[in-house]
């Protein structure tokens, strides 16, 4: 958002690339949020309000370069913009520590198991408080795109600006984000790779801290898997892909089949946790995050897991290796198939126009032989 002028007179604003097809009433939203929602409506309804020089509603959506005409005044009737948090040396340093790979739009952490992605009545300490760690000057504060539960590690996205979080969202509730989980659970599934399809919703009487299956009500979840590896029949290793997005999924999911997360005693109960050694931490990590960006291109980040998880790991025999170069395997099978597919076709249109030449000729012979009996002459009997 570039300006000119001050809230004491009119002020001009040019629609940023960011911004590009946002409403109206959302783009005050993200730029001047002090200016409420009944101001906005006024405004346009008294024709104060003027996009390139013309009357707007507040639904109408603007364009990357329009130049937006915004009255004096306003703040007062609206919402005080949210101060910049002074945090300490300690948090700044937390907060930098976690950060993993950063580009144009996104700053993507690594969220360590018992970090809350935000904050509640009971819970002071989280990654939306820390994130005015990467506020410089005049720039917005970074914005959440998703959410890890407290008790899960792994990568997270944060959005720079409001128009890469609405960018970022619409890729992740369309879908077109592929997310990747690692978990340990507690025996080992009897089938090695699938889809669970259960619809979850809240669970009465825990006043929506917990979720189940709930065939009849509950909201359409789905949940790829694959067991990577095995630990005799005591544990697996499981690599998670949530073909939707309901709280506490996977988790849920995997307790459903019989097989709960290790550690995860809000679902698993006791039979969450492995006798010995292994951690009674929760063993989930969003290990892997492919996701299209703003600008054109493809981020595509993978976090290191967290000490107990991996200690868990050597411990149970399981090599990291293995899942990654798996997935590796994946895409190259899936490129070589379609490289063959491609082939097969090319083959097919070859052959066929090879077989049309013989065709030809034979129905030139055809043409021509009949031509050549109509005119000779019948012989005579002698």
């Amino acid at each position: 958002m570039s300006e000119q002028g001050t809230s004491a007179e009119v002020r001009q604003f040019t629609v940023e690339a960011d911004d590009d097809g946002v409403r109206l009433d959302r783009w005050f939203k993200r730029n001047l949020p002090q200016i409420g929602f009944g101001t906005v409506s006024k405004w346009a309804r008294t024709g104060q309000l003027r996009v390139d020089g013309k009357r707007v509603k507040p639904d109408d959506r603007l364009s990357a370069g329009q130049v937006l005409r915004v009255p004096p005044g306003g703040e007062e009737t609206g919402r005080k913009p949210r101060p910049k948090r002074e945090l300490s040396p300690e948090e700044i340093a937390e907060a930098k520590a976690m950060v993993i790979a950063e580009t144009k739009s996104a700053i993507v952490l690594n969220k360590p198991p018992g970090l809350a992605t935000q904050g509640g009545s009971k819970t002071h300490k989280h990654v939306d408080g820390l994130l005015d760690a990467f506020v410089e000057g005049d720039a917005p504060r970074p914005r959440l795109v998703h959410r890890l539960d407290k008790d899960t590690s792994g990568v997270l996205l944060i959005a720079r600006t409001p128009g890469s979080a609405a960018s970022f969202s619409k890729r992740f509730s369309g879908r077109s984000a592929r997310k990747i989980y690692w978990a340990l659970v507690v025996g080992v599934p009897d089938v090695k790779e699938g889809t669970i399809d259960a619809p979850l919703a809240k669970q009465p009487g825990t006043g929506g801290e917990k979720m189940h299956v709930d065939q009849e009500n509950g909201q359409t979840a789905k949940t790829r898997y694959r067991v990577v590896d095995t630990a005799g029949k005591r544990a697996a290793w499981v690599e998670l892909e949530p073909l939707t997005g309901r709280t506490h999924q996977l988790r849920v999911h995997l307790e459903a089949i019989g097989h709960p997360i290790v550690g995860d005693g809000k679902y698993g109960g006791q039979e969450a946790f492995l006798t010995g050694s292994i951690s009674r931490k929760m063993h989930l990590h969003a290990r892997r995050l492919v996701i299209g960006e703003p600008g054109g291109g493809t981020l595509d980040v993978t976090a290191d897991l967290p000490e107990h998880f991996a200690a868990s790991m050597e411990q149970l025999g399981f090599d990291q290796r293995l899942s990654d170069a798996a997935s590796l395997r994946a895409d190259i099978t899936e490129k070589t198939r379609a490289e063959k597919k491609q082939a097969a076709r090319a083959h097919a249109k070859q052959y066929r126009k090879a077989q049309r030449s013989p065709r030809r000729e034979r129905g030139a012979a055809a043409q021509r032989k009949k031509l050549g009996d109509k005119g000779a002459k019948p012989r005579g009997k002698h």
